[in-house]
């Protein structure tokens, strides 16, 4: 077993996947990988220099009533041979499974994990060691590649991975299985068999006992193969996400509960970067990932780099939408169930006025002056303010939220133009477009859109007395 200790004390060292005065919960199954762990980090733990604690952690799933209790047995008489505290777990996962809808071997993984982290919030342990192997990993690989994975996938297990404030290790990742059953032997380490695992009704256990055999005919090395490759690709995916989480920082901005970036800079990104950009924004909002879930990813990501249409509306499902509005991205969580646009009318009888539209944070003040050099000034001042013929006005004036079917008398134009044209014409937004008020006069007509353009009715001329200047404040809330 000592060479077996001292590359796994080389690995833990490298990979820093223990501390002095950490404790770690180890999972001790009593097959032959957990067995070996426990005795390898125990005789590190051992050592002055590494000074970490150990806690023995077993769980009965519920499937097995005779076996699990002799397995439960075997793993405590260890952990009291090595003076290591017990912890054991009795799950009824399959009253879980008929609970939840779930298959056995989700079930089961979803149930050991909460006791396992149960189990190192009660010691405040830094890690949870787990006993996965080279081998392991191989079929972890395989099953993926099978899946259709992408990079991410097939980087496999991790050596250290944080979850819940925990750490999750696996000291023996690039130790096989044939080490570890000779090293159980040389050592007189005894170990119990897990039936199940011979059992290839179960997906993992026919990749171990079927297709990485068959496969094995093609390749002597398969094993040694797979694991290179997710190596290989942990290493890249790593480089990949720092470049993505930069990306993010550089490009996306949070608005109203969603995340927005501009297209713009978003294209001039490598195809890779975009993709896994789009999946770091659908994670933070978040929005379940799924490796199926590439149709989608990919979807976005057309839509963002195509020319036309400029606009556009995506649903991703579970209330989250994708909103494309000209030249910006929009990522929109609780999307169904949102107020989408605000419904207002407010009455103007005389001049002058001001009107708080409630929501929107804008004022309109309405004041009325003589015509001259300094109201014809205003006309020239943005599309903020708009000056009209006080005479030729019909009152009471409205102001009010737009309604379908909206149209305007415009300056120049021999008839009358659809609002929703005008807003098509000024590149604004559908997201910002109910937002937007519109001025009418008595007779229903538009006078004019705030921000955006003014009609043709009471056009200011030479004979022109006096003027109605409408001003709009955004910044009033």
């Amino acid at each position: 077993m000592y060479p077996l200790v001292e590359r796994v004390r080389r690995i833990g060292e490298e990979g820093r996947l223990w501390s002095p005065g950490d404790c770690i919960v180890v999972a001790v199954s009593g097959g032959s990988d957990s067995v070996a762990l426990l005795h390898i980090l125990h005789a590190i733990a051992s050592r002055t220099e590494q000074g970490f604690s150990l806690v023995c952690a077993h769980i009965n799933h519920g499937f097995r009533p005779e076996e699990s209790r002799e397995e439960a047995e075997f793993v405590e008489g260890l952990a009291k041979r090595l003076d290591v505290p017990f912890e054991l777990g009795n799950l009824d996962v399959p009253a879980y499974m008929e609970q939840s809808g779930k298959g056995t071997q989700l079930a089961a993984r979803e149930k050991r994990y909460e006791y396992l982290h149960a189990v190192a919030e009660k010691y405040g342990a830094a890690s949870i060691a787990l006993a996965h192997h080279a081998d392991d990993q191989a079929e972890t690989v395989m099953m993926r590649i099978l899946r259709g994975s992408g990079p991410s996938g097939l980087a496999g297990m991790r050596m250290k991975r944080r979850e819940d404030n925990v750490n999750l290790i696996r000291p023996l990742l690039r130790i096989y299985k044939a080490e570890i059953l000779q090293a159980c032997q040389d050592s007189g380490i005894p170990y119990r068999m897990d039936s199940s695992n011979l059992q290839n009704k179960y997906a993992r256990n026919a990749i171990r006992l079927d297709v990485l055999p068959f496969l094995g005919q093609y390749n002597g090395q398969l094993a040694e193969s797979l694991n290179r490759l997710a190596e290989t690709l942990g290493e890249e995916d790593d480089y990949m996400q720092q470049a993505t989480h930069q990306a993010y920082q550089e490009l996306v901005t949070s608005k109203d509960e969603g995340l927005v970036f501009q297209i713009g800079p978003f294209t001039s990104l490598h195809a890779a970067l975009q993709r896994r950009l789009i999946k770091l924004i659908l994670n933070y909002l978040p929005f379940g990932i799924e490796e199926s879930d590439f149709i989608k990813i990919e979807r976005v990501r057309q839509g963002a780099i195509q020319s036309s249409p400029t606009t556009w509306s995506l649903d991703l499902g579970g209330g989250l939408q994708c909103v494309r509005e000209y030249d910006t991205i929009r990522f929109i969580p609780n999307a169904a169930g949102g107020n989408k646009s605000l419904r207002y009318t407010y009455r103007v009888d005389r001049v002058p006025a001001e009107v708080t539209i409630q929501g929107l944070g804008t004022n309109l003040l309405f004041t009325q002056t003589a015509a001259g050099q300094d109201a014809m000034s205003t006309m020239a001042h943005g599309k903020d303010r708009a000056v009209f013929d006080a005479d030729k006005l019909v009152y009471p004036l409205t102001v009010r939220s737009r309604q379908p079917g909206d149209m305007m008398k415009v300056k120049g134009l021999n008839g009358t133009k659809k609002v929703k044209d005008i807003f098509i014409d000024e590149k604004i937004p559908p997201s910002l477009r109910s937002r937007i008020p519109i001025v009418t006069d008595g007779q229903g007509q538009i006078l004019w859109i705030p921000g955006i353009r003014r009609s043709s009715i009471a056009a200011v001329g030479q004979h022109t007395s006096s003027v109605v200047l409408i001003t709009m404040d955004r910044n009033s809330e």
